[in-house]
């Protein structure tokens, strides 16, 4: 379950990080009087479960309380991604000196969590990931050990992030541990001008398993305002929507987002995280394809597997049946590694469907569905 960025915020300000004094609400004139409280100016920002608020404009920076007023009645209620916003939250402005970026997430395929940190903050990881890989510092993190101060050490110095930067990193391992999350994300971290390390916004994926236990925030999974990510919550996919091209479906939350990376760097944007997890079946992997092809911005799909627990014969097995249940419009790139990866293929050569086509490498299936992709969207 994704918490919205102010509940996001209540978190690492209960684990000691610091963030902006801020207050949410629904009403344009409750608007006023919180930018007054909080000194005049306020950042007004959208509350929903999505990217690219500031792209959309939910958004704004208001420069006295008639203002903050003024923006949030333009935000409240309009649509973004999807997602009609329901809520604002006014914060009080910083005066940034550098952003960074931080993030722990899970690794499905490896059994591990990965530390994701640059020097880059503020814009999409992605693009950061894609035009400069160098900038993007990954770390592995052994759940058992977690994050030390040795550790946390490490991980500012790869990145490139300030000493000061170590604590935060520290506290923000406390809170995937016990808040029982699958992924925080700061973006931007910054250190202001006065010195001081600040989180401006904030993303916290909760483990669904996990839900009873995290009763303040209701208990349950909150369906997205997205009908695709709604769909697929149903089946109990870990799926999220994106703006792209390149439909991407793999197992493990690092792969995935690797693979992201990889089809950005290839020149397309991908339309969608999904994370199948550990497991492959005909059921998943139709319900899968069933949610990335029902997206009409997809114009090719990738499949990037790498066989462990589940091998690749499996896999591919998976996709062999579920292609007699999904109607396959659109190419199907198909990239299997690990365990049983002959086998795997081989299932998949025999099958032969007109669409499927395979890659030995993730760098290949990536170019290949980018190709696709970019031919299609031309030839429409």
């Amino acid at each position: 379950m994704d918490l919205y960025e102010h509940q996001a915020r209540e978190l690492f300000e209960k684990h000691g990080i610091v963030v902006p004094r801020a207050e949410v609400t629904d009403s344009p004139e409750r608007a006023r009087g919180i930018a007054r409280a909080l000194g005049g100016r306020a950042v007004v920002k959208a509350q929903v479960k999505t990217g690219g608020r500031g792209k959309a404009g939910g958004v704004r920076l208001a420069a006295d309380p008639a203002a903050a007023e003024h923006a949030a009645r333009r935000i409240l209620g309009m649509g973004i991604k999807g997602h009609t916003v329901g809520t604002v939250m006014l914060a009080e402005p910083v005066d940034v000196d550098r952003e960074f970026y931080v993030s722990y997430v899970l690794d499905r395929a490896a059994g591990r969590f990965l530390a994701v940190a640059s020097a880059e903050g503020g814009t999409e990881i992605e693009q950061v990931a894609a035009e400069r890989p160098g900038a993007v510092a990954r770390i592995p993190v052994d759940p058992d050990e977690g994050v030390t101060t040795s550790t946390a050490a490490r991980i500012a110095d790869a990145a490139g992030l300030p000493p000061q930067a170590v604590d935060v990193l520290v506290r923000l391992w406390e809170v995937l541990v016990r808040e029982d999350a699958l992924l925080v994300e700061v973006n931007p971290l910054v250190r202001t001008a006065q010195g001081g390390i600040v989180a401006l916004d904030g993303k916290v994926t909760l483990d669904d398993n996990a839900l009873y236990r995290q009763s303040r925030w209701g208990g349950e999974r909150v369906e997205s305002a997205d009908p695709l990510e709604a769909r697929a919550a149903a089946k109990g996919l870990n799926y999220v929507r994106l703006d792209g091209a390149v439909g991407v479906i793999g197992n493990g939350a690092g792969l995935v987002m690797s693979t992201l990376d990889v089809v950005a760097g290839c020149g397309a944007r991908p339309a969608n995280f999904l994370d199948i997890g550990g497991g492959a079946s005909a059921r998943v992997m139709a319900d899968g394809l069933s949610v990335v092809l029902s997206d009409p911005a997809v114009k090719s799909v990738l499949v990037n597997v790498f066989g462990g627990i589940t091998a690749c014969d499996a896999v591919a097995d998976g996709i062999v049946r579920a292609l007699e249940e999904v109607t396959l419009t659109k190419p199907l790139v198909v990239r299997l590694d690990g365990n049983s990866a002959a086998r795997g293929r081989a299932l998949l050569d025999a099958r032969a469907h007109p669409l499927v086509e395979q890659a030995t490498t993730m760098d290949g299936a990536a170019r290949r569905a980018a190709r696709l992709a970019t031919a299609a969207s031309t030839a429409g």
